[in-house]
Parts: structure tokens; sequence; C-alpha cells
């Protein structure tokens, strides 16, 4: 008897992705595909596209989808939940989109609690634009704009979004997760599924960060490219759940998903 292991989310559609080969793209879309389905909200849930790379989502998504203007999908979801509070909305963003320009726009989303989830894909560069430096670029690193590694003197220092948030008291869930290996993906989509039922029982804003490898812009092959985030994005950004409201309030402070070797989350 043959058996299916492995087929496509059915909120998703069959039209082939635009991204380049070693993307982390193409994973975090299956697994917030799969969230979906296994928690049956596809007829109610209503996604937010940004602009980046996954500006096209809405192809690979066989669910409401809305377009927003750079960095202002957490304000487009927020009047989406509110005036449809019984939908389940989520934005999809990169760390362009999400930390640079828009960057107020996420911060005031989670500071008033809005009831919304956010998956925020990190792979350190502008991706769609050519590779410039962004504001999860790490110290020292390589990109269009840093030709010679960047600069914290001139540019800052990177932008560590999970732990920024966590400082606010309006989000409900936060967590850093990763792709760089099939362990840490399964950890990722159980921080992802939780994100969205923190929203299914109104508890306020939920978002995942998502560690990613950009291969093409780094100049890496794929392979190469996920030993890279394991080496150097994940001691900087350390994985981890940051903030948790569905858990017991003795282990609220922030958790590892991990073992006790791995990074620890800087003070």
């Amino acid at each position: 008897m043959s058996r299916n292991a492995f087929v496509r989310p059915a909120c998703m559609t069959s039209a082939r992705t635009h991204y380049c080969p070693g993307c982390g793209h193409g994973i975090a879309h299956r697994l917030v595909a799969e969230t979906i389905d296994e928690l049956e909200i596809r007829e109610r849930t209503v996604g937010v596209a940004a602009v980046g790379c996954s500006i096209l989502i809405y192809n690979y998504f066989d669910i409401d989808m809305q377009e927003a203007a750079h960095g202002r999908a957490p304000a487009v979801a927020t009047g989406i939940k509110r005036v449809l509070p019984d939908r389940i909305v989520f934005t999809y963003q990169g760390d362009g989109d999400l930390a640079s320009i828009g960057l107020a726009e996420i911060v005031h989303a989670a500071a008033r609690g809005e009831n919304i989830t956010v998956v925020f894909v990190n792979n350190a560069n502008y991706g769609m634009t050519g590779g410039q430096m962004a504001p999860t670029t790490l110290p020292g690193q390589k990109t269009t704009t840093t030709p010679r590694g960047r600069n914290v003197h001139l540019a800052g220092h990177p932008l560590r979004m999970a732990e920024l948030l966590a400082t606010l008291d309006g989000p409900s869930y936060l967590a850093r997760v990763s792709l760089h290996n099939p362990v840490e993906v399964a950890r990722a989509k159980k921080s992802i599924r939780k994100a969205f039922q923190c929203q299914l029982l109104g508890m306020g804003f939920s978002m995942v960060e998502v560690l990613s490898s950009c291969p093409n812009n780094w100049g890496m092959e794929p392979a190469k490219a996920l030993e890279w985030v394991e080496k150097n994005m994940v001691p900087y950004y350390p994985l981890g759940v940051f903030r948790d409201a569905m858990a017991p309030a003795s282990s609220r402070e922030v958790t590892e998903n991990r073992d006790e070797s791995s990074p620890k989350r800087e003070g």
C-alpha cells in the first residue's frame, strides 16, 4: 500500500514560487500553511503581504490576502482585525519591511497589544532589492552597501526585534526560531502554531522571528548558507521564547528551545 509522506498543505496553491534556491521563505510559507490547516481556520484567515521578497505571497496561499504599502502591514492588519474581529489576521514581513521603514508600525502595534500575528523573516539583508544592509545585518557582514562589512560606528548595531518588543507590555507571545536544520524547523512550527493560538484565544499581539538564509545575496551555496546561519546569526540572535502569556506565571521569563549548551540571550 502506498502512502503519501509529504503533501502540499490545503491552503497553498500549486504555483511554483519565485524564491531563489536555498531561500527559507518556502519553508516558512509551508509552516504557516500547515498551521492554518491544522487549526482549521482557513476560511477565517486573512494574510497581509508586505513589500520584499515575499511580496507575491498571495500567489502561493489560497486564502484571503491583502497587500500593504512598504512597512505598513501591521497598520493594515490592525484595521482588518478591528473591522472583522472574528478573522484571524497575520502579517508576513522581512527585516527591511518590518525593522526599517515599518519599525514604528510594528512597535506601536505591539505596544497596543493588537490581536494579530506577525511572521517576521530575518535574513540579515534587503533580499529583494539586491542585498543591501538591513537593520539586522550583522557587525562586519558584507553587503552591496557595506562591501567592507557593517561598521557599527557608522551604521549602528543590528536590531534584535524580539528583545526590543519584549520590553513592551502589549505582546502576548514573542519567539525567535531558525530554519537551518530539520530540528529547528520543527521547533519553528511549534512557535508559529502557538502564536496563532494566542490570537485565537484573544490574548493580543504575537510575533515569531524566523532566522533564514539568503544564499544568493550572501554569495554562498545553500548548504553553506545554512551553516552560516547557525555559526553567525544564532549567536547574535539567540533562539528562544521571549514572552509567553500562555505559560505558567513562574516560567514567563525568557526560555530557550534547546539544551544547556546552546547560546543564551544576552541580558
